[in-house]
């Protein structure tokens, strides 16, 4: 089992900037890829962004890209997602999720362990 429990969210002007966490506690950190999704109310969870176990690849949605970059320290079993030029239509539940198995994936299927979420709201 992996726990994973988000922190950093909150509200911020568009054009604005956020760093959300993740810390991980339970299993060895650098055995799993993680991803960040994120869900707007009445919208489908969304892919954000991916890094594989070494935290020298990573891949990012369309919608984020150039905006967000994720990093992780796997000494101190954390991911993180730095939110650069925050638009109004960033505002959503944002989720890490931890992938055990292959590279980091785009389907939030493929992940198998979440944390809660942490909000970010973005005004303009």
């Amino acid at each position: 089992q992996v726990q994973l429990v988000e922190s950093g969210g909150g509200l911020v002007q568009a054009g604005g900037s956020l760093r959300l966490s993740c810390a991980a506690s339970g299993r060895t950190f650098s055995n799993y890829a993680m991803g960040w999704f994120r869900q707007a109310p009445g919208k489908e969870r969304e892919f954000v962004g991916t890094i594989e176990r070494s935290g020298i690849i990573t891949a990012y949605g369309g919608s984020v890209k150039g905006r967000f970059t994720i990093s992780r320290d796997n000494a101190k079993n954390t991911v993180f997602l730095q939110m650069n030029s925050l638009k109004p239509e960033d505002t959503a539940v944002y989720y890490c999720a931890a992938r055990s198995t292959g590279w980091g994936s785009v389907r939030d299927d493929e992940y198998d362990y979440w944390g809660q979420g942490t909000q970010v709201t973005v005004s303009s």
